[in-house]
C-alpha cells in the first residue's frame, strides 16, 4: 500500500525512510517532491552500447537555465538523498513537468529497498524544454514491501549527482 504525505513525514520523523534535505512543503497527499541538482550527464555518442562504457560529458546547469533538447537523454540527479530499508521509493514525473512533455524517469522508476542515495533522473524532451537548478521536477511515492526483505547492495548504492549507465558490468549470457 501507499504512504500518504503525513505518513511519509512519520516515517522519515523515526527514521524508516531518507529524504535529507526534507521540506515540509514538497509533501503531497500521496507523493513527496524532488528537486533537480545542479548538474546534468549527456552522452557524447551518437550510439550508446549497452555492453561498453560510454563516453558522456557533464554540464553544470547555469543560473539562466539549461534547454534539453529532443532526441537526446540528459541525466540529472535529486538534490535530496532517498532511499529506505523498510519501504519501497517508486520515482515519477510531475504532472506539470509532464504536460509541458518532459519525461522525468523515463523507464526506471523503481527503487530497490535498500538503495540510498540521490536518485538520478533520466530526463527526456519532446521537444526543447528550459530547466534550472532546483526545480521540483519528479515525486516520489513509498510502499510498504510484503515478504522477506533482501537489501539493494548493488553498483549505484550511494549515488552522488547524476549516474551513467553502469549496465556494462552486469554479467552477459552468450546465447548459443
Amino acid at each position: 500500500m501507499i504512504l500518504t504525505g503525513p505518513e511519509i513525514a512519520r516515517n522519515r520523523d523515526r527514521g524508516d525512510l531518507t529524504l535529507d534535505p526534507f521540506d515540509p512543503e514538497h509533501l503531497n497527499p500521496n507523493s513527496y517532491n524532488l528537486a533537480l541538482g545542479p548538474t546534468l550527464v549527456c552522452y557524447t555518442g551518437d550510439v550508446l552500447d549497452i555492453r561498453s562504457p560510454n563516453e558522456w560529458v557533464e554540464i553544470p546547469i547555469p543560473h539562466e537555465g539549461f534547454v534539453l533538447q529532443p532526441d537526446r537523454i540528459y541525466l540529472g540527479s535529486s538534490v535530496e538523498i532517498v532511499g529506505s530499508d523498510h519501504l519501497v521509493p517508486i520515482i515519477r514525473s510531475r504532472s506539470g513537468a509532464a504536460r509541458l512533455g518532459l519525461f522525468v524517469h523515463v523507464t526506471a522508476d523503481l527503487i530497490d529497498i535498500g538503495s540510498v542515495g540521490q536518485s538520478t533522473l533520466q530526463l527526456h524532451a519532446v521537444q526543447p524544454v528550459r530547466v534550472h537548478a532546483g526545480d521540483r521536477l519528479a515525486q516520489i511515492t513509498f510502499w510498504r514491501s510484503v515478504g522477506e526483505i533482501t537489501l539493494y547492495d548493488g553498483k549505484y548504492q550511494g549515488s552522488r549527482g547524476p549516474q551513467p549507465s553502469q549496465i556494462h558490468r552486469d554479467r552477459v549470457a552468450v546465447p548459443r
